[in-house]
């Protein structure tokens, strides 16, 4: 195991030390509870957001804390979710006096735990929370921590669409609903072409032979579909692509943001040419783009590979999506 760490138990904190280093002009970082905050969080009025997992998924979610998108991000241990005093003391530091919504990939561990800290801190401080569970992921039904689809990619932009929102000083409920209808217009899959080497385990997650890759792949190393021989990237397009298209389904006249996400290893060269496959694809299919994004934005530690995910948009998303946004993993209009 080749990585640059100190000692592997210590991973998380060193890093999360490293982020309040980078970005003290827009974030704080409680270090006893692992929390990620915006510098000026609680906004009075406005809706607080706060999500979480487990770490080795950067910039998600740590890097999407700021102006325009998250007010707190709690950070698990390497693929493990955080715990509910976590999420307790981040729902009560983001309280500005219009309630808190939850964003919560749907992963048995992350959703159990914010379920609680909701339970707690309405118990605790009368706090109204209310949550939202990504499930966008098309490859499996149930894998080795869900109960359902796994939410990925469509989380990062509900994050940013919520919070554009949520800056508008939109109500929790007008919030919430708005969250829930993204999570429903979304729809990823992934595959991995290596697998990634948990610290403290110190050897990969999974093997996969030199000419394979792994169909569906979760961002933990979760199986995915199938193992099949590598393929030239406009086969792995299609791979990723036709299942999403029919999933929902896409069709002539609608838009999308489509969104080629890196799991950590793969080069932005190789991800941009995935996304001109991708964005043929959707043209043979009569699917508009309103809006891209491509690069590392929910990663899996070092491991090789790709997802996809596409967004139905309307005017109304798009606008959202273009609002100004100011944070590590995202920023534009400001």
């Amino acid at each position: 195991m080749k990585k640059l760490i100190n000692d592997p138990a210590d991973v998380v904190k060193d890093a999360l030390r490293g982020i309040e280093a980078a970005h003290s002009d827009r974030l704080r970082v409680d270090h006893e509870n692992r929390v990620i905050y915006r510098k000026d969080a609680p906004v009075r009025g406005k809706v607080g957001l706060v999500s979480g997992g487990g770490s080795g998924h950067e910039p998600l979610h740590g890097g999407f804390v700021g102006v325009g998108m998250l007010d707190a991000a709690c950070a698990g241990e390497v693929f493990t979710s955080p715990v509910p005093d976590q999420m307790m003391a981040a729902t009560a530091a983001v309280d500005g006096g219009a309630g808190v919504l939850h964003i919560v990939k749907n992963y048995t561990g992350d959703v159990m735990n914010f379920e609680m800290a909701a339970e707690l801190a309405a118990a605790d401080s009368g706090t109204e929370v209310v949550s939202v569970v990504t499930d966008d992921d098309v490859a499996v039904q149930d894998s080795t921590w869900t109960a359902g689809r796994r939410g990925v990619g469509v989380t990062v932009l509900l994050e940013k669409i919520v919070g554009a929102a949520a800056e508008e000083g939109r109500p929790l409920g007008e919030v919430a609903d708005l969250a829930r209808k993204v999570n429903g217009q979304g729809r990823s899959m992934g595959l991995a072409l290596t697998s990634c080497t948990v610290p403290a385990a110190g050897k990969p997650t999974f093997e996969l032979g030199e000419s394979e890759f792994e169909l569906g792949v979760g961002i933990h190393g979760e199986p995915g579909r199938q193992r099949l021989p590598l393929v030239p990237a406009k086969d792995l397009a299609a791979l990723l692509v036709e299942p999403i298209l029919g999933d929902l389904p896409y069709g002539k006249g609608d838009s999308v943001i489509a969104f080629v996400n890196g799991m950590g290893g793969t080069p932005l060269l190789e991800l941009y040419v995935m996304y001109n496959e991708v964005a043929q694809l959707l043209g043979k299919a009569g699917v508009t783009v309103a809006r891209s994004l491509v690069g590392n934005y929910i990663t899996s530690l070092e491991m090789a590979g790709c997802s996809v995910t596409l967004l139905k948009v309307d005017d109304e998303l798009v606008r959202l999506w273009d609002a100004p946004v100011n944070t590590p993993g995202l920023r534009w209009g400001v």
